[in-house]
């Protein structure tokens, strides 16, 4: 039973891959939107539901948009990098994602 709610966890946290720290995405974050790479199969719905629980904070919208696939070429090889969807992720006022814990 514990195995089955531990792969159950890693499964749900799984669908975020990494926060997305650029010029525009800290601008965004004065507006309360932080920007995340998220599994490109999973929907608006399911993204918010991790959020919440992750990082415990209210969301009030979620928009996402996919990235362009890029090719690339070493040595003989060339192909394609996988495919992510971005998530702009908008909290509630007063809930806040702390990104940077040094600061």
């Amino acid at each position: 039973m514990v195995n089955e709610v531990d792969k159950n966890l890693h499964n749900v946290i799984s669908i975020l891959k990494y926060p997305v720290i650029s010029d525009k995405t800290t601008r965004l974050l004065e507006t309360n939107k932080y920007t995340f790479m998220v599994d490109r199969r999973a929907n608006k719905v399911t993204i918010k539901k991790v959020i919440e629980y992750v990082f415990d904070v209210n969301v009030t919208n979620v928009n996402t948009l996919m990235t362009p696939r890029k090719k690339r070429t070493v040595g003989r090889f060339s192909g394609y990098l996988s495919q992510y969807k971005k998530a702009i992720v908008t909290l509630k006022d007063g809930d806040k994602i702390n990104l940077f814990p040094d600061m």
